[in-house]
């Protein structure tokens, strides 16, 4: 086995950027590209900074998403049963490849596009019953409440049958060191809860993406039990969590950039554009799922020895001044540079469609019913998760 090029302590830590996410980002980039780090479970972990390193490793086969290729002892993830493990996050072709092929039959784009309407339906819907009050938490009242109610009905879970999906995604995103039981509950509900739900769909299909997976079929292959079960829970999960802070990151960007908001007010053609810039500039995973070298993979002077936890820093490269010209501003008309905030390569993002869709619904729709929006605390009193893997806002307090 190849030796690691030798690295000095590192620049920061993870609780550094927590602190300052960009700033320390952009220390990195300028001094340590590659940086070897012990994350706050006491593992090590090697954190890559640059945007054509990152790019590159997204779409490197060397690098794997199986857990089996993690050197023991060496990375300790969340803790899923089979009936939840088994989804697109966890595999390496050839699996990835035969999975991705039957789930994207239950994505295609008239489906993603049938979503348009009732998505402004339920943007209107969750408006109206604040509108009255002349302010809002935009996190608990619209950013949290669209993404979860477009996932339902994607899924085709009855308004009835809806349990409190975000109670259980935020325990897994960030459990409460005080309440471990409290992740091992969510877990448990979402299983008892989609077996439930796979049953009554095979007895009864629907026009839903959830039929859609129990039926698809591939040269003859459909779907195992786990791996049905875990892509609802991803669908679920992703769906939701990505959409709600891009969401809330969005808007308060706009917020922080008022010259950039009227921009965007007075020409509506922007906001496709506007939609990509958003999620560059402060998009709502700054780092990809972990992966793990197959065999050593040499990265500028750096040698990452194969079955080591690699993470790549997706919130660095989409600020790196090597690839953005001005990263750290907000350009609304910004057309230079692909941003990875949705991933790159096999294992982009599935859902990218749904959640552009779902963002840019969310912003014209607001922007345009509420056109005298501003926040309703200090600008410093706003807080974020406590987590460098969901970057997302606490709460968002606006007025009308």
């Amino acid at each position: 086995m190849a030796t690691t090029h030798p690295h000095p302590e590192p620049a920061l830590t993870p609780a550094d950027l927590l602190q300052d996410l960009y700033a320390g980002y952009a220390t990195l980039r300028a001094t340590s590209p590659v940086q070897r780090m012990t994350g706050p479970d006491g593992l090590p972990f090697w954190l890559v900074t640059r945007y054509q390193d990152v790019r590159g490793l997204l779409a490197d086969p060397r690098l794997a998403l199986d857990k089996h290729h993690a050197l023991p002892g060496n990375y300790r993830g969340m803790a899923l049963p089979p009936a939840l493990d088994a989804n697109l996050l966890n595999m390496d072709p050839p699996d990835h490849t035969r999975i991705r092929r039957l789930v994207s039959q239950a994505f295609t784009p008239r489906r993603v596009e049938a979503l348009r309407a009732p998505v402004q339906r339920i943007a209107d819907q969750l408006l109206d019953a604040v509108e009255p009050l002349g302010r809002a938490d935009l996190i608990s009242s619209y950013a949290a409440p669209l993404p979860i109610a477009v996932i339902c009905d994607l899924l085709g879970i009855p308004v009835t049958d809806r349990q409190d999906f975000r109670s259980w995604t935020d325990a897994l995103i960030t459990p409460d060191p005080a309440r471990p039981e409290a992740a091992r509950a969510a877990v448990a509900a979402m299983v008892e809860f989609f077996a439930r739900l796979i049953e009554h769909k095979r007895a009864a299909p629907a026009d839903d993406v959830l039929s859609a997976l129990i039926t698809a079929r591939d040269d003859q292959d459909r779907l195992s039990e786990d791996e049905l079960t875990s892509l609802a829970f991803l669908i679920l999960f992703a769906g939701y969590e990505n959409t709600v802070h891009l969401i809330g990151n969005g808007v308060l960007a706009l917020l922080d950039h008022p010259e950039q908001l009227a921009a965007l007010r007075a020409d509506q053609a922007l906001l496709p554009g506007a939609v990509e810039e958003l999620a560059r500039y402060d998009g709502p995973a700054p780092l990809a799922i972990r992966r793990f070298p197959v065999v050593d993979v040499t990265v500028g002077e750096v040698t990452i020895p194969a079955g080591e936890t690699v993470l790549l820093a997706l919130a660095s490269a989409n600020r790196d001044p090597q690839q953005f010209e001005r990263p750290d501003e907000l350009d609304l008309r910004r057309t230079a540079g692909a941003h990875v905030a949705l991933g790159h390569g096999i294992h982009y993002c599935l859902g990218a469609p749904l959640a552009r869709l779902e963002t840019g619904i969310a912003l014209a729709t607001l922007l345009r019913r509420f056109p005298a929006l501003a926040l309703d605390i200090p600008r410093a009193d706003v807080r974020r998760r406590p987590s460098l893997r969901a970057r997302g806002l606490l709460a968002l307090p606006v007025t009308f």
